[in-house]
């Protein structure tokens, strides 16, 4: 599986691009089709709290894509928060492959 870490207007340190890998390396652990993860990081609204945000698209077989966009204090936090929501998702997605 290739992870691509995109940081928009910044860019992201070496550890932060090691968290984000060591995250979506176990989503690999859930679902083998994964294609490949696309991480973008950005900061919105740079005066206000909560404003650093993580999107990750997940590129799988029979269906084109996953997405989730999730928002918080540090973009570790909306990391974590964004590849839950993929977890769930692929859960999802492998419940309609087996009642097929």
């Amino acid at each position: 599986m290739e992870i691509r870490v995109k940081a928009v207007n910044f860019n992201a340190d070496q550890r932060l691009v090691d968290f984000i890998n060591k995250k979506a390396k176990k989503l690999d652990t859930l679902f083998e089709g994964i294609i490949n993860t696309e991480v973008t990081l950005k900061v919105e609204k740079p005066e206000s709290a909560k404003n650093k945000v993580a999107e990750i698209k997940v590129s799988i077989p029979v269906k084109d894509y996953l997405f989730a966009k999730k928002q918080a204090d540090t973009f570790e936090e909306a990391t974590d928060l964004a590849i839950d929501a993929i977890r769930k998702q692929l859960g999802k997605f492998k419940d309609k492959l087996k009642n097929k």
